[in-house]
């Protein structure tokens, strides 16, 4: 796998905006840097998505600054109220979501519903972070969706961006980052 050229690198004004927007002004000091992102991406068989790949390697990696309301997890880590005891993550493996998904309307038996939500929980996203009361924000890694944001709740999944409808967002990590920055709601369309 090339990980190098995972895909061509953002104009340095699209990490500047990134910088501002979390308050980041130590030169890149709280940045994971290429070396242990390159190491992160082969450990794992993925290719982060520009911007998001760059701004972990020269921005930060986290902050305790928004996005999400409970701030940017670093990298390999994942949000606190993330759970003991759940199945490793594959990071590898491709996230199976292409449209929004209410499991909680969905009447499958139990059985059948926990089998296909495993991989929604745990495959092909870096999890970025946590709104509160089992609200994830996902980034795809790795399938149909890379370079997209999702939702990833306790009673569904949604993808973020104008394109899908819920919001007048651009898709992608910046355009979830400018987002925010303006002060809009998440979901803000119809």
């Amino acid at each position: 796998m090339e990980t190098e050229k995972a895909a061509p690198a953002r104009p340095a004004a699209q990490l500047a905006a990134l910088r501002e927007a979390f308050g980041v002004d130590d030169g890149g000091s709280s940045a994971l840097g290429w070396e242990a992102v390159r190491a992160f991406e082969a450990e794992h068989g993925v290719a982060l998505p520009e911007p998001y790949r760059s701004f972990v390697a020269e921005v930060t990696d986290g902050s305790a600054q928004g996005p999400p309301d409970y701030g940017l997890v670093p990298l390999a880590e994942l949000p606190p109220d993330w759970g003991e005891g759940r199945p490793p993550r594959d990071l590898a493996q491709p996230f199976p979501l292409t449209e929004a998904w209410l499991w909680e309307e969905d009447d499958r038996p139990q059985g059948e519903l926990d089998a296909l939500l495993g991989p929604v929980f745990d495959h092909g996203t870096v999890v970025l972070g946590t709104d509160g009361c089992g609200m994830y924000w996902h980034l795809v890694v790795t399938g149909p969706h890379r370079g997209h944001l999702w939702n990833v709740t306790d009673v569904g999944a949604l993808p973020f961006g104008a394109e899908f409808g819920h919001t007048t967002a651009e898709s992608g990590f910046a355009g979830w980052v400018a987002h925010w920055a303006a002060g809009k709601e998440w979901f803000d369309a119809g």
